[in-house]
């Protein structure tokens, strides 16, 4: 009570200083808002604004305004979105603050690093709100609501035939009492529309584009469990004039989604982004989801994930990783999975809309429904994986099967295993891996929305090029093959030159099998030949390109596959339809590194704060040498480490340095 006594004094003393607050239409005083909220409006000189609070400005800040900081500060782009109130924000900058700006939006941020913040995600923000526009689109067309984006045109339809038919005259009278459709544009709120919570939102900068770039929204909740984050985030919003549709929260993210499970309470879209695994979030997420609602998951645990740790990666998501070459889709296969197992729990299923392998983070969006009669599909939709550990050769073991008997639908148990106790090619043993989403991870008409979209569109993100090739790859995969085959792992393993990419899939193409490329991998492919007839074409380009069988080893996997002889005459003719439509046209289908450390930052701090500087900690284990040694007469610098342990045999004509090091007096004099 002394606390909450002194706390409340220093706010009636400091407060009135900078602001005048009228709570005439508020129907709960300020200091009823909660210990979370009430914690953030007293840490903050700008007020967190509750519901049906007008703040208003009485006095003149001391602090530089927006228009002093710059002018060129306001994104160009925003001028041209209808309805967005482009006045410039009464927020002033803080002492150490700088404006960072990201498509529409112009985030407030620390130079100390108090928020975390890392513009190399911006393709993924970028994408995200490309998904939650469509998917908004999809959803409020059923509720007779029209999505206005800015810089999309409208599809006009031209008829052909100069005169009106008369029936088709008729027909538009008829079809002129209906009402037109209720718009929605972007900054305005929708009665009618998504809510959306960011359950860890930082610096609130992913949820400010959302309020700015997606239209059909009623509310943002923006949380975050750090107390300057939030504060951070409501400063944001009135920075931006969003302040009408998003809110700040500071709560723990799993504990604000279970008071949110209830039917009427849940959240359309919910977006997790978190500094590694995203798994303890996830049971919260899907009850906390609503009916056919949209789930956006961001993993940046990709060294679990792919195997590094295979006990960890069960502990988190369910499933064991193995290392492989098809890693990067494995790691989207078990976020999948997992997120199938926890809502089968509560009698829920979900959809992938769109699962994405990124560099070092993987990105699925997903929608999520209830239905028992679905959920029983769940073990038929999961497999375990048997790979071989000497060619890399992998089989499926689905977890369950169904047979449709006409009106009933029978499960059971899946027989098995589909491989011997060694690999049938190379005789090594395989590991067991899984289980794993086994369906397709796209869907593909949704896919094709969003590409259509972007690229129509193509000044709304700063990535659109980037996005369009990645889009253009995923509908260009194959839906019902998991996992893929690296072509210079194939020539790896029997060690000989790796062939062109479009002679390997010619290949295939003439043996009569589908392939595909694979956005997850750059020189990888995807097909539904079996691994015996991808290890005959490798053998009839061997012969090509023959091996010294003399340098292998009997026991080697490369020896006893060239041993076998191929039953399979592959044809390398290049085809046409060998080079895909996204390779044809140059696009920008793989990250380029923008700059140097660009990959994921330091962790934040509990506090607020971030550890220490991740360029820092890199150096003391690489770059020891600043400049490259070129001339072996330099090396007489560096003193030779097999001297120092008595073992150097090289004498005088040693490169190195055999000077002993000065002793601490000489080193004193």
């Amino acid at each position: 009570m002394l606390l909450w006594s002194s706390r409340l004094f220093s706010l009636i003393i400091h407060y009135p200083l900078r602001h005048t607050c009228t709570f005439a239409s508020a129907k709960k005083p300020w200091w009823n808002l909660g210990s979370s909220a009430a914690t953030v409006f007293s840490r903050t000189l700008t007020s967190m604004e509750p519901k049906d609070t007008e703040v208003t400005n009485t006095t003149s800040s001391p602090l530089p305004t927006f228009t002093e900081v710059s002018a060129d500060l306001q994104s160009p782009a925003a001028a041209q979105a209808p309805n967005v109130n482009t006045e410039m924000p009464a927020v002033g900058l803080l002492p150490g603050e700088t404006v960072v700006k990201e498509g529409r939006a112009n985030i407030l941020y620390p130079n100390a690093n108090e928020v975390f913040y890392n513009p190399v995600q911006e393709f993924n923000r970028d994408l995200t709100c490309a998904v939650i526009t469509e998917f908004a689109r999809d959803v409020l067309a059923q509720r007779g609501v029209k999505l206005v984006v800015p810089g999309e045109k409208e599809k006009v339809v031209v008829s052909l035939s100069e005169e009106k038919n008369e029936a088709d005259s008729q027909m538009e009278e008829e079809n002129g009492a209906e009402e037109p459709a209720v718009t929605a544009t972007v900054g305005e709120k929708c009665d009618t529309g998504l809510r959306v919570l960011e359950g860890l939102a930082a610096s609130g900068l992913r949820s400010v584009r959302f309020a700015l770039e997606v239209p059909g929204l009623k509310s943002i909740t923006a949380n975050d469990f750090s107390h300057k984050a939030a504060a951070l985030i409501a400063r944001n919003a009135q920075y931006n004039r969003v302040s009408h549709l998003l809110e700040a929260s500071c709560k723990d993210a799993s504990l604000l989604m279970y008071e949110m499970r209830g039917k009427k309470d849940r959240y359309d879209v919910i977006d997790l982004d978190p500094y590694g695994s995203p798994s303890c979030f996830l049971d919260a997420a899907v009850q906390a989801v609503s009916e056919g609602g949209l789930l956006c998951i961001t993993c940046t645990d990709m060294a679990v994930m792919a195997g590094k740790r295979g006990e960890t990666c069960y502990s988190k998501y369910g499933s064991v990783s193995i290392k492989s070459k098809y890693c990067h889709e494995m790691a989207l296969r078990i976020i999948l999975h997992s997120l199938d197992q926890r809502a089968a729990v509560y009698q829920r299923y979900i959809q992938p809309l769109l699962s994405v392998s990124v560099d070092f983070y993987i990105r699925v969006f997903v929608r999520v429904f209830t239905g028992q009669a679905k959920v029983k599909n769940s073990a038929s939709k999961q497999a375990l994986v048997y790979n071989c550990v000497g060619c890399g050769s992998f089989h499926l073991q689905s977890m369950g099967k169904r047979i449709d008997n006409g009106k009933n639908m029978k499960y059971s148990a899946a027989t098995g295993p589909p491989v011997g106790r060694e690999c049938e090619h190379c005789g090594q043993r395989h590991q067991l891996g899984g289980p794993l989403w086994a369906e397709p991870i796209h869907d593909s008409s949704f896919v094709h929305k969003v590409l259509s979209a972007v690229s129509g569109n193509p000044s709304r993100f700063g990535t659109t090029k980037r996005i369009e090739g990645m889009l253009s790859m995923v509908t260009e995969e194959l839906e019902d093959v998991p996992f893929y085959y690296t072509v210079d792992g194939l020539s790896s393993t029997i060690h000989c030159n790796t062939p062109p990419l479009l002679q390997f899939r010619s290949a295939l193409l003439h043996a009569g099998y589908r392939v595909s490329l694979t956005h997850a991998c750059k020189n990888a492919i995807k097909t539904d030949a079996p691994p015996s007839v991808i290890w005959d074409i490798m053998r009839c380009w061997e012969k090509v390109n023959p091996v010294r069988r003399e340098k292998l080893s009997e026991t080697s996997p490369a020896f006893r596959i060239l041993s076998t002889e191929a039953k399979l005459e592959a044809c390398f003719t290049v085809r046409n339809d060998a080079n895909p439509q996204s390779r044809k046209r140059h696009l920008t289908r793989f990250q380029e590194n923008p700059q140097a450390y660009w990959g994921p930052k330091a962790r934040a701090k509990a506090c607020g704060g971030i550890a220490t500087d991740l360029q820092d900690k890199r150096k003391k284990f690489q770059n020891k040498r600043k400049s490259q040694v070129t001339d072996s007469a330099q090396l007489k610098d560096f003193p030779c480490k097999r001297f120092k342990q008595g073992t150097c045999t090289h004498g005088d004509d040693c490169r190195y340095s055999h000077k002993s090091e000065q002793t601490t007096e000489e080193k004193t004099e």
